[in-house]
């Protein structure tokens, strides 16, 4: 045991990255569930000593206790998140608004496809974008039949708004919760900076998406008519609820937006909303429900990179970065845009992004915080949009390509990647051109 002690000691950063890529690679392939990956690799990662197991030592507080590399910000933010959501959905309230859009529609099948593309962008920037999915693909699959036409483009559409979507808040994607967290990144700062971008992509896809679909998306005028009569009377399954859950929500997003008046950090915001509303709960029901898979798969992946920390290999990945390009901001910032742009693509975001935010605040520690601020607009519109590219870029593609399938309507990696690609090379061209404009010029 001494013997391997020394060696890991000798080798900290090999022994450290080594760990992260075997992790990476078991989480790409699938074959094992990427949560029992996480904590395997956290657990051995305390186990060989990267981080500490003693909270204290004889001088004070450990700083490589390992709980010390464990966000917890992100965790109860989302949490208290899900929480918020999984009671609101309960009442019936975006069931109830997907129709109204789609009424709005008169049931024209490319009227369709933008609407529902708006109505999932705008949703996944408040809310996570599996749930945004989950709660639109019933909608979208009845709306299909009705028209007797085959649901794909509108599923693709949802999966790549979705994705769009959620990078424009800071609530809306994991990767900004992770990015917001590490560079002391506030809601409105996430709205200031990305918001507006965010719509300009999202017109340019949806008008991508309407000119690859528009011959399939043809539908007999009395087809069409039958999306009038919906029956929107019974969707509120419960008005006390609605009422109490939307305001609640409501005013955690208002509360998020006051950070700088209340001094309040988002994840307490998010808490105190979920407990109110759990006043009126039954706990026990509504924490079962919650997605522990990812918080466990956060907490587990949060240990893994503080070994690397911890051992150096962050700042030796920082030095590196600022090596390549000679210190030029322009080249550190389009080599993180579009580097996280192709390999979000192929691995998912979440993992890449909790890697790369602790490089960029050690690059913020070397050349200053001015310097380091593109870089998180960078790495946050690469590692969210950069999910669209393959069907395995983000949990919201595998849970619409594998609901597809059970509906008869498989969703192939091969179709997919054909509409994948231009989506992330027009998002990214367009996210180059905003990031220079904007920061670089």
């Amino acid at each position: 045991m001494e013997a391997l002690q020394a060696f890991v000691s000798a080798h900290s950063v090999a022994v450290a990255a080594t760990i992260l890529i075997v992790a990476y690679i078991f989480i790409a392939t699938e074959k094992i569930s990427k949560v029992t990956i996480a904590l395997l690799g956290g657990v051995l990662t305390i186990i060989l000593g990267l981080v500490s197991q003693s909270k204290t030592i004889e001088s004070g507080i450990n700083p490589l206790y390992f709980i010390n590399f464990v966000d917890f910000n992100v965790i109860f933010l989302l949490v208290s998140m899900m929480i918020i959501v999984l009671i609101t959905t309960r009442s019936g309230v975006f069931n109830y608004l997907a129709n109204n859009i789609l009424m709005l529609t008169k049931g024209h099948p490319i009227k369709i496809l933008v609407a529902l593309g708006l109505f999932t962008a705008v949703l996944s920037a408040f809310l996570d974008n599996v749930t945004t999915v989950i709660l639109v693909m019933p909608i979208t699959f009845s709306i299909a039949k009705k028209l007797e036409i085959n649901p794909i483009p509108y599923l693709l559409t949802e999966i790549f708004a979705s994705n769009i979507g959620g990078t424009a808040t800071l609530i809306g994607d994991p990767p900004n919760i992770i990015i917001g967290s590490a560079g002391g990144l506030s809601f409105m700062d996430f709205v200031k900076e990305l918001t507006g971008i965010v719509a300009i992509i999202l017109v340019f896809v949806l008008i991508f998406l309407v000119l690859c679909f528009r011959k399939m998306l043809v539908a007999a005028p009395e087809k069409m008519k039958e999306i009038l009569n919906i029956d929107n009377s019974n969707v509120i399954t419960d008005k006390a609820l609605m009422i109490r859950s939307v305001t609640v929500l409501l005013l955690v997003i208002l509360g998020f937006m006051l950070h700088d008046v209340l001094h309040l950090e988002t994840c307490v915001v998010a808490m105190l909303g979920a407990s109110v509303l759990l006043i009126f709960e039954k706990p026990a029901k509504i924490l079962s429900e919650v997605e522990w898979n990812t918080i466990f798969f956060f907490t587990g992946l949060f240990i893994i990179i503080g070994g690397l920390e911890a051992s150096g290999g962050i700042k030796l990945m920082a030095e590196w970065i600022l090596n390549v390009t000679n210190g030029s901001e322009n080249a550190t910032a389009m080599i993180i845009l579009w580097a996280s742009g192709i390999i979000s693509g192929v691995i998912d975001n979440i993992p890449y992004t909790a890697t790369m935010a602790p490089m960029i605040a050690e690059i913020q520690r070397v050349m200053g915080a001015e310097y380091a601020y593109p870089l998180w607009w960078c790495l946050s519109l690469g590692a969210c949009l950069g999910g669209n590219m393959t069907i395995i870029g983000a949990a919201a593609n595998v849970i619409v390509s594998e609901n597809a399938a059970k509906e008869g309507h498989p969703m192939t990696f091969m179709r997919f990647l054909k509409y994948g690609i231009p989506v992330v090379l027009i998002s990214l061209v367009i996210s180059t051109i905003y990031i220079y404009v904007r920061f670089l010029h």
